[in-house]
């Protein structure tokens, strides 16, 4: 894949179940910096549909957005990110959330939907959390090597010499492991696998994807899914959004010599050393995420993105669109999502990029 120079950007933004969210929303100042659209505010409805991790972020982005224009809805109905962008391409929802950006024929697809180019921001960065359940085991040390061998199936049991060599003084039982993974297409599974293949490809030989790609464990819908199912087994690890993971353990992850915690401080620092992606339009933020960088930097994360037209046929859902959109990426917006859902805020250096692609929302003709 072609490659645009490097972006050193800084921090970025965060953050799940399957219910739909519908409230009345409000606009952003123009440029992105607050709840109140000029003249007044937006009225209308649009819907989205998408990665469920950006449960808690949506509900205060729309909880904020109502305050400013209560005659504007908008719908989100956290249904995974694979269902979120099919959705939105066959021209059932107005924007998409996902975990992953959209490409190769599916985007093709959505510029035929839009009429044009579409827009892809991040609006949204975390670290994936290995999660884990095991009584007595408050802290738990591990390698992406250790870590595929055990998604992979070839590492069984908890006190295993890969595992106990990389926890010394830990007693760890002989409690056989069982891995959860997502049974729906997410791009969580996505970025989790490639980060596999990047940090471990001579341990996990498997190509990213957005579907589980091994057979074995024992799969869960959605991330409350996968939160639920290794809450309830006792050996049990998985993968989620660190804000879902409530008091399991979570996992440190050795980069280079130093035992990395799945911070939203440490996620955002992969941005810093990323680039965006080439092939996807002017509109698109798109970052082909370095999964092996150092420095207390943690590389499991996922990009959360908005993804809309440029171009709406309809001039009320250009409007609310452009309006959300711009809340979202609002330093206030962005305050919001880090109370509710421990997200790091876009930088205002990635803001100023961002915002004027949003203000440039339009409606045909």
């Amino acid at each position: 894949m072609r490659r645009a120079p490097r972006a050193r950007l800084a921090a970025v933004g965060v953050a799940t179940t399957c219910a739909l969210f519908v409230a009345g929303c409000g606009a952003a100042n123009e440029g992105g910096g607050g709840g109140e659209a000029a003249g007044g505010g937006v009225s209308g409805t649009i819907s989205g549909a998408g990665a469920s991790s950006q449960q808690a972020a949506m509900q205060a982005w729309i909880a904020g957005f109502n305050e400013a224009n209560p005659d504007a809805t908008v719908n989100y109905d956290p249904v995974g990110s694979g269902g979120g962008r099919t959705q939105f391409v066959e021209g059932g929802t107005q924007f998409a959330g996902s975990d992953a950006y959209i490409k190769d024929e599916q985007l093709e697809q959505a510029r035929e939907r839009c009429g044009g180019e579409i827009i892809e921001i991040p609006n949204y960065v975390s670290p994936i959390a290995v999660i884990y359940n095991l009584p007595g085991v408050a802290d738990l040390n591990l390698s992406a090597a250790t870590m595929a061998g055990i998604f992979n199936g070839t590492i069984t049991t908890w006190n295993a010499p890969e595992i106990t060599a990389e926890n010394p003084g830990v007693e760890l039982p002989a409690t056989g492991i069982t891995p959860v993974h997502r049974s729906d297409e997410s791009g969580t599974t996505e970025n989790f696998t490639e980060f596999l293949g990047a940090a471990a490809g001579d341990v996990w030989t498997e190509e990213p994807d957005g579907n589980w790609p091994i057979q074995g464990g024992e799969a869960a819908q959605g991330t409350s899914g996968v939160v639920g199912a290794v809450g309830a087994g006792e050996g049990a690890i998985g993968y989620a959004d660190a804000s879902q993971a409530g008091d399991l353990g979570t996992a440190k992850l050795r980069v280079g010599d130093q035992d990395v915690e799945a911070t939203p401080e440490a996620a955002a620092q992969i941005l810093e050393e990323s680039q965006r992606v080439e092939g996807q339009g002017d509109g698109s933020f798109a970052f082909d995420l370095n999964r092996t960088a150092e420095g207390g930097a943690y590389p499991i994360v996922l990009v959360s993105y908005l993804i809309g037209c440029q171009t709406y046929s309809d001039q009320a859902q250009a409007d609310v669109t452009k309006a959300f959109f711009d809340y979202v990426v609002s330093d206030e917006g962005q305050q919001a999502a880090a109370q509710a859902a421990g997200s790091a805020p876009l930088s205002e250096t990635l803001r100023g990029q961002i915002t004027p692609v949003i203000d440039g929302i339009t409606a045909a003709g």
